[in-house]
């Protein structure tokens, strides 16, 4: 096959795995996307005599360059550094599990081969979840969030089932192609089609029941959401006095509160002035939201702030402390949510799934030296402290609780699964997307909360500094939204609900599976490079002495 060709057929898998991305296309794409790669995989397997392995890592690093591009461009409009690093190294990294299926494939057959590019890209998406470098943005489960009506089983399997399926229906197809193309002929291949067929429609057609069928649990709750629009570039972190900010978030509050309200939501870092947790009873803008409650006794006010806990030791206390001066003081803050309410107690949860490079610094223990490197966005400029659990904010005198999920945690699955394991009944996500522009970047993120609607079979509450703020229901439809840059507030019900599905109980199994077959292929891999290895030199020995 000719350069032009592979580069040709490169560049087409890069185009059609970006599409389902975007607003306009679905991500039923994906179920074919991969296939101008897997014939170009073909091509350097069939002709493995001449062609190093290498050359085909090229050829994947572009599909998956492109891919990634098209897809993450936007993360430029907040950092131009950040968003070539994240291309770049997420490019390398799939690449390197498409150079490990090619490997295997090489050495263990084409039908062992195909199994392994199963478990290593699942394997991958799954240790990608759980690393301090994280940035599953882009897993192929993700592709179909739009196509909430399709998916309806995610409840069962999670994004990870959306992954395994794109996978499999591409290897799939791609067998059948290639048998017509080789043998001319599809009369041997019609168990496999009857399969490949089974396997695109009975998901789709469970989902179609699903979503028509599914009764929500009547417990209903009335929520407002405050929209501010405050530009995170030229007023929130700077021109525009907090003051001013905390003016537009109570008018807002005040325009949809009244006594029927069970909850008002506010976007991350309403509060954007350092709050000492242990004085938060005395911080203005605290007491400005408390006066509302008071008003109307029956609301709570959940919103983002930036916190700070200050420490007297004269070791490091957690690993996100910082000393002051030469001093055994120390100040930890964190990226956190509060609720207001007539309890005597406010609770808080800190942000746990911090963005590597812009709220902390993975790795810390080896990479500790480029802590004054982390990128300044949002006032961030040092490491951010972390918590354990998935706190929940639970109504005075009642059994609602609430998940308090800051931003980038809502893009983890098994992570927002934990607070439902903690007794959470709806989910509120604190965002502020403002950052990204008037680009597709926003767009995914919101999208991305219905897949954990759909998983959970929690209705959510989406309060974005700027949009989109919506709510979406169980099924994972947006029942009402507010636009891009438009200051308003929200008002709506939500059904509340304590039921777990499959996924919340089980979560990212179908992961730990990948985990451990992925393990299993690659022994069997290097077992049997080994063994060729230890053949090939009996070999040369035999002929050496038989000369």
């Amino acid at each position: 096959m000719k350069q032009h060709r592979l580069l040709a057929l490169s560049i087409i898998s890069g185009i059609l795995m970006s599409l389902p991305f975007y607003p306009w296309f679905s991500g039923i794409i994906l179920l074919v996307a991969m296939i101008p790669l897997l014939f170009i995989e073909e091509y350097f397997f069939s002709t493995k005599e001449r062609n190093r392995p290498v050359v085909l890592f090229g050829y994947g690093w572009l599909t998956f360059f492109i891919w990634n591009a098209l897809t993450t461009w936007w993360i430029g409009k907040a950092t131009l550094p950040g968003a070539l690093i994240v291309i770049v190294v997420n490019s390398f990294f799939i690449s390197v599990v498409f150079l490990l299926f090619h490997l295997t494939k090489r050495n263990l057959g084409r039908q062992f081969g195909n199994f392994s590019l199963l478990v290593y890209w699942i394997g991958w998406e799954h240790l990608y979840l759980n690393t301090e470098i994280s940035w599953p943005w882009l897993n192929l489960g993700n592709g179909f969030a739009k196509d909430i009506s399709l998916i309806q089983w995610y409840e069962l399997t999670g994004t990870l089932g959306g992954t395994l399926w794109v996978v499999a229906v591409n290897l799939l197809i791609f067998a059948i192609l290639r048998h017509y193309i080789v043998h001319k002929t599809v009369h041997t291949q019609w168990p496999r089609i009857i399969f490949l067929l089974s396997l695109i429609i009975a998901p789709i057609v469970l989902s179609l029941f699903i979503y028509r069928d599914y009764k929500p649990a009547k417990n209903p709750y009335y929520i407002g959401i405050v929209q501010p629009s405050i530009d995170p570039y030229q007023d929130k972190f700077s021109g525009m006095s907090h003051q001013q900010q905390m003016d537009i978030f109570m008018h807002l509050a005040d325009s949809i509160a009244d006594s029927r309200m069970d909850y008002l939501v506010g976007p991350e870092t309403v509060i954007h002035q350092n709050v000492q947790e242990s004085k938060i009873r005395q911080h203005p803008s605290l007491l400005r939201i408390d006066s509302l409650v008071k008003v109307q006794p029956r609301l709570k006010v959940v919103v983002g702030m930036e916190s700070f806990r200050k420490f007297k030791d004269q070791h490091q206390p957690v690993p996100s402390a910082r000393r002051i001066g030469q001093s055994h003081s120390w100040i930890a803050r964190y990226n956190s949510a509060i609720q207001v309410d007539t309890s005597g107690h406010w609770p808080i949860y800190h942000k746990s799934r911090l963005v590597a490079g812009v709220e902390k610094m993975p790795y810390s223990g080896v990479l500790g030296f480029l802590d004054e490197l982390i990128v300044d966005l949002g006032g961030n400029t040092v490491t951010r402290g972390t918590q354990n659990n998935r706190e929940t904010f639970q109504a005075p005198g009642g059994a609602l609780q609430i998940a308090p999920v800051i931003c980038y945690e809502s893009i983890y699955g098994a992570y927002v699964s934990d607070y439902v394991k903690n007794g959470a009944n709806l989910i509120f996500i604190l965002t502020n997307d403002g950052w990204w522009g008037e680009t597709i970047g926003y767009r995914q993120h919101m999208n991305y909360a219905r897949l954990r609607a759909i998983e959970t079979r929690r209705s959510i509450a989406r309060a974005a500094n700027t949009g989109i703020s919506c709510f979406i229901n169980q099924r994972g439809d947006v029942v009402k939204s507010a636009g891009w840059w438009e200051r308003t507030a929200l008002k709506g019900t939500l059904q509340a609900n304590d039921a777990r599905t499959v996924y919340v109980r089980y979560g990212d199994y179908i992961g730990r599976i990948g985990d451990f077959m992925a393990v299993f292929a690659l022994l069997y891999l290097v077992a049997k490079v080994l063994v060729n290895r230890s053949r090939h030199a009996d070999l040369e020995r035999l002929r050496a002495g038989g000369s």
